[in-house]
């Protein structure tokens, strides 16, 4: 039978109100009292067996343990009743008895020579299996103690086993050496940041306190400590003390121990040494016998003994020189310490539970923020990069703290995080983020803490850690592309003083201003003034003034204010430390309320800037004086400073003051004496003051001031005066009016209208004329006016239209103004016009009805016009009607040639237009008309190759031909007979081309054939003149001299020279333009006639046309065109052309 409290939705009471009851050890019978009418039976399976016992436990359940080995879990609770909550087989053939502690959360089990161990928490996971395989005759009933840390079972034959479940939380460390409990006579000492193997050590008694040292271990209990010595061999037993009383706890370091009873500290030697002068330094008692306090807490370091008392002191004792070094008295008892690995830095709790930092180097104390009063003890890192980093722990928390030595507010402590930490988890060692923890079992385990988990290892890292760290690494991504997170790193590095890496990270972010400053301060090994350059580039400039004022620098917090233009704290930091800045600062400060509309406060500080010996500054000050006494009403005081001060631009801001003020004769005094000539006659117009804006008149710019002076002249009558103003006001109409109504002079007005082109003006010279009956003049302002259905109008009434189509036809005018000329000459039968009026309006049928109809005088314009109406029409019938006049289909008088030509030109037809050029060519050479039937080749042969259109050999051969003609005269005059001699063989040999000079030409070839030596091919030519039909037409100057040539034949001839061909090198005569190695026709030389030569190459920079570079020089020393294309040419504008590809392949392309 068992009392105990069901679980329903309300408590009643908190007292034990139900009976529980086996009953035949196969129901379980439960009797609320305060229910008595509703008794609850559970029956079990029959599979379970027979109920051997049950436990209740925590909120209403029961665990109930059956002899086939299973146990279950019910609860109590109404709604549930009925429903196993947990099930399972322990034991395989029996279960004897179950027992839960409620301490340790855990329920143990017993059957089959075992007791098995779960906890509470996760019962399916089995905690500890113990076998007992001595014990064959059964096992008995299990119990637990109170505190769960013995677990005692009996067993059938008569033995009673009793087992150790929890350890006492022992441990200690040194560095990072640390020392725990693992068995109740079995100390460990490991060093897990080195690596080394743990050392087990044997102890002889159940240890009440654990200490380990560099190089000893040292457990006792009571008033008794054993020491041992942890060598490279082993550990050995060194001794054991006995201390005046019962030992609260043993630190060690080196060579030293200090034990603490009964409020003492012992200080002494692990190894005693027998040296006489140290053995006064063999031990030592704290505190002094006089000294009237209890020491609480206290620590060993390398170098020091560190103890707190009662009465609130910290004692540092320097066991080197074996004497005090610095004490601190704080205002409550200090209960615990624990300085750092070098004992420079120390936190201390106090017996309100508060935490502080002390700094023994400077005597300062810094409060722990958000100190939890359920600290129980405080480890600081023993990563050497880490030593500010501390964390203080309790039962379930460890809180990260760190020290910032050096911020630019000086040193301070700041909470970084927190991590929770498992249950019964004593904190031994803390080193680079890892913490060392001693758990109830006699093992340690290792924890990261929450503020270095990137610190941790993905060994043993499960899917949820990943995933969370997996969000940590995108974050930290997109942090890494926000400028504001880059700027606040970049913060946060100024205040903690890391200017190196401050300027990398603004160097990363681009901010070269920062970077540039950094790199200026960063050289300053004074703290103050360095943290006072970093506050301000924080922008906590009050901190920044308190750090210069602090530094060797106090004048920094003054420069730092003028930057910032906090002129009131300027001038207070001045007066203390540059009183001779007073003026300066006053200036600047005067200048900022002017700008707000402080002017009295103003005008008093540029009164203060005043110096004396300060030219620059003074004026300014005294500008400054002049403008706000004009703003306060001392108008007299301000202009006669103004009046006195150097400055033209003084003068015209005063005056601005002043015209806003309607002070307006002494804004206009001001304006003169500046020179502002336009704003001083503006004024004086304002104020009437018209002498003086007269005088004032001819250093006036300004046309607004001249047209207001013009139309108060014009008013009083003043013409001419009136007329010279509007001119400088560029006011023409006005001009114009007056020269034409007061002034009578027309032809001004008029040569006015024509310069200016004014519209209003035309009109009233329009007017003018109109008036003096001279339409012709009328008609031609009105179209200048743009008024030209007036005069058309005009030009109807006085038979003026052919005067109103010329003006008309040279303006930009409508197609309907051109529609109305032109069905007026319809009308008057003038075909010609009406044509031509008709092309511009765009009506080419209509045109070219009335071209094609022009009396014959106008013939040849006409048809000009008629091609040019065809070539803008592009229509096809008005093409035939052109082309059947022209051929004379439509008056049986056939047209000139050239007028074909020019129509498929106009047409762009260039292939027609080509054979018609080849034609016209051959009709003018047919009338000996050589030089126009070149230049109508040359003007083809341009357009077709401007068209990029094949250039037919028919008109190429000719073209050169003739060119070979024009060459002649220019060499022979020249008084180059070869060359003269050569063109005129090429001429010779294609003498049908020149039918009514063949006779001229034959001799001529002969004679310069003569001169030049080439007496064969003069023979030759001599011989042709001899025929019947060229005998007779010899000139009788030079027959007896060829009949000579011809009875006496002298058949030497001078020797061609040979040059290269340009495409492949072969050489042959020079004067030859056919290649008889590659079958190419040679580009010639318009120079020269000779074929062209790669490396003398130049083009004519007008026809394109090539020429060998050294002969077109020498041409162009004597001439001053170019014999193709005529145009004005001279040797500076050739260029010699060092690759002719180009050219080469046109040539063959065409």
């Amino acid at each position: 039978m068992q009392f105990s409290m069901m679980k329903t939705d309300e408590r009643t009471s908190a007292t034990e109100s139900t009976i529980s009851v086996v009953v035949g050890k196969k129901t379980l019978f439960l009797f609320n009292l305060n229910e008595p009418d509703n008794p609850v039976d559970l029956e079990f399976q029959q599979c379970y067996g027979n109920i051997v016992c049950y436990s209740w436990y925590g909120d209403g359940y029961i665990m109930i343990g059956f002899t086939s080995g299973i146990f279950v879990v019910i609860s109590t609770y109404i709604r549930e009743i009925g429903q196993e909550i947990f099930q399972a087989r322990d034991h395989k053939d029996n279960l004897t008895s179950i027992a839960v502690s409620q301490t340790l959360n855990k329920a143990a089990t017993c059957g089959d020579n075992c007791i098995k161990i779960h906890d509470l928490a996760e019962l399916k996971d089995m905690y500890a299996i113990i076998n007992l395989d001595d014990e064959n005759k059964g096992l008995g009933t299990l119990s637990w103690t109170d505190d769960g840390q013995l677990l005692a079972l009996s067993t059938q034959r008569g033995s009673l086993h009793v087992f150790l479940t929890k350890l006492p939380v022992l441990g200690d460390a040194c560095s990072t050496r640390i020392a725990y409990l693992t068995s109740l006579l079995e100390v460990t000492v490991a060093n897990p940041v080195e690596g080394q193997l743990p050392i087990v050590v044997s102890v002889d008694v159940e240890p009440n306190f654990v200490a380990v040292g560099i190089y000893h271990l040292a457990v006792g209990m009571n008033n008794r400590a054993w020491f041992y010595v942890l060598g490279e061999n082993g550990v050995k037993k060194l001794k054991d003390v006995e201390y005046l009383g019962t030992v609260a706890s043993v630190c060690l370091h080196s060579d030293y121990a200090a034990a603490l009873f009964e409020g003492k500290v012992q200080l002494h030697l692990i190894e005693s040494k027998i040296l006489d002068a140290q053995e006064e330094r063999e031990t030592r008692l704290f505190p002094a016998v006089d000294d009237k306090c209890r020491i609480l807490c206290h620590a060993l370091t390398g170098d020091f003994l560190i103890y707190g008392t009662d009465t609130g002191v910290i004692q540092y004792f320097y066991v080197e020189d074996w004497q005090f070094v610095d004490d601190y008295r704080h205002p409550v008892s200090v209960k615990k310490i624990f300085p750092d690995p070098n004992g420079t830095r120390l936190v201390f709790i106090d017996e309100k539970s508060d935490g502080f930092v002390y700094c023994p180097v400077n005597g300062t104390t810094y409060e722990i923020p958000d100190f939890s009063p359920t600290i129980k003890g405080v480890l600081w890192e023993n990563w050497p990069m880490d030593k500010g980093v501390f964390v203080a722990y309790d039962d379930d928390k460890v809180y990260t703290y760190v020290f910032h030595k050096g911020t630019i507010q000086g040193s301070k402590v700041i909470l970084a995080g927190g991590t929770k930490i498992p249950f019964s988890h004593k904190p031994l060692l803390l080193y680079n983020g890892e913490l060392t923890c001693q758990t109830q079992s006699g093992k340690i385990n290792n924890i990261y803490l929450g503020t270095h988990s990137f610190l941790h290892s993905l060994k043993n890292v499960g899917p949820n850690e990943l995933r969370q760290m997996l969000a940590q690494t995108l974050m930290l991504k997109r942090i890494l592309n926000d400028h504001a997170a880059w700027n606040e790193l970049a913060r946060a590095c100024l205040r903690h003083m890391e200017v190196d890496f401050a300027i990398r990270v603004y160097r990363k972010i681009g901010n070269v201003g920062m970077v540039m400053s950094l790199e200026g301060i960063k050289g300053i090994e004074e703290y103050n003034l360095l943290a006072g350059h970093l506050a301000m580039f924080t922008e906590d400039f009050s901190l920044a003034e308190d750090l210069y004022l602090a530094s060797s620098c106090p004048v920094a917090a003054l420069e730092m204010r003028r930057d910032l233009l906090h002129w009131d704290s300027a001038l207070q930091l001045a007066k203390r430390l540059a009183p001779d800045q007073i003026p300066f600062i006053s200036k600047e400060y005067a200048v900022q309320l002017e700008v707000m509309g402080d002017y009295v406060n103003a005008l008093a500080h540029y009164e203060k800037g005043i110096t004396g010996d300060n030219k620059e500054h003074d004026e300014v000050c005294l500008a400054g004086v002049a403008q706000m006494s004009i703003r306060m009403g001392d108008i007299r005081r301000g202009v006669n400073q103004a009046l006195r001060h150097p400055s033209r631009v003084l003068k015209r801001e005063c005056g601005a003051i002043l015209e806003n003020m309607k002070q307006f004769s002494e804004a206009a005094q001001l304006y003169e004496k500046g020179l502002y000539y336009d704003k001083a006659a503006s004024v004086y117009i304002r104020c009437k003051n018209w002498a003086k804006v007269g005088e004032l008149l001819p250093h006036v710019s300004s046309p607004k001031i001249h047209l207001q002076y013009a139309k108060a002249k014009e008013a009083d009558g003043r013409y001419k005066e009136a007329v010279v103003a509007y001119e400088n006001a560029k006011q023409w109409n006005s001009v114009i009016r007056i020269y034409l109504d007061h002034l009578n002079s027309p032809e001004k007005a008029v040569s006015i209208v024509r310069e200016t082109q004014s519209l209003d003006g035309a009109k009233m010279v329009a007017r003018f004329f109109l008036q003096l009956g001279d339409y012709g003049s009328a008609i031609q302002f009105l179209v200048m006016s743009k008024c030209n259905n007036e005069a058309f109008t005009l030009a109807q009434q006085h038979n003026k239209m052919e005067i109103y189509a010329d003006i008309i036809g040279s303006e930009d005018t409508t197609n309907e103004d051109y529609q109305s000329i032109a069905l007026y000459f319809e009308g008057e039968k003038q075909h010609f016009q009406a044509g031509k009026f008709f092309l511009l309006c765009g009506q080419y049928s209509r045109a070219l009805k009335h071209f094609l109809k022009c009396s014959s005088s106008e013939d040849n314009v006409a048809i000009e016009m008629a091609i040019e109406t065809v070539g803008q029409a592009k229509d096809e019938l008005l093409t035939s009607q052109l082309i059947d006049h022209l051929m004379g289909e439509t008056d049986g008088m056939p047209k000139d040639a050239k007028y074909l030509f020019r129509l498929y030109m106009a047409l762009k037809k260039y292939q027609e237009a080509s054979r018609t050029a080849i034609i016209i060519a051959r009709e003018e050479q047919s009338a000996g008309k050589y030089r126009n039937a070149h230049d109508v080749l040359f003007s083809m042969y341009a357009e077709l190759k401007s068209q990029k259109i094949k250039i037919p050999s028919e008109m190429a051969a000719n073209l050169m031909i003739l060119h070979s003609y024009v060459l002649v005269k220019i060499h022979v005059k020249n008084g180059d007979h070869m060359k003269g001699a050569r063109m005129l063989i090429r001429v010779a040999n294609n003498i049908s081309k020149f039918p009514s000079h063949i006779v001229p030409i034959l001799t001529s070839t002969v004679i310069e054939c003569h001169r030049a030596g080439l007496k064969n091919s003069a023979f030759s030519f001599a011989a042709m003149l001899m025929r019947p039909e060229y005998r007779n037409k010899i000139d009788a100057k030079y027959k007896r001299k060829i009949e000579a040539m011809v009875r006496r034949p002298d058949t030497s001839e001078t020797e061609e020279a040979t040059t290269p061909c340009p495409f492949c090198d072969f050489l042959l005569p020079e004067y030859e333009l056919l290649c008889p190695g590659c079958k190419n026709n040679i580009p010639y030389c318009i120079a020269t006639g000779r074929h062209m030569l790669k490396d003398d190459w130049t083009v004519c920079p007008h026809c394109d046309f090539p020429a060998l570079y050294s002969e077109f020089e020498t041409m162009l020393n004597t001439a001053s065109t170019c014999p193709m294309c005529s145009e004005k040419l001279n040797s500076a504008q050739l260029k010699k052309i060092p690759d002719c590809t180009q050219y080469l392949r046109t040539e063959v392309e065409q």
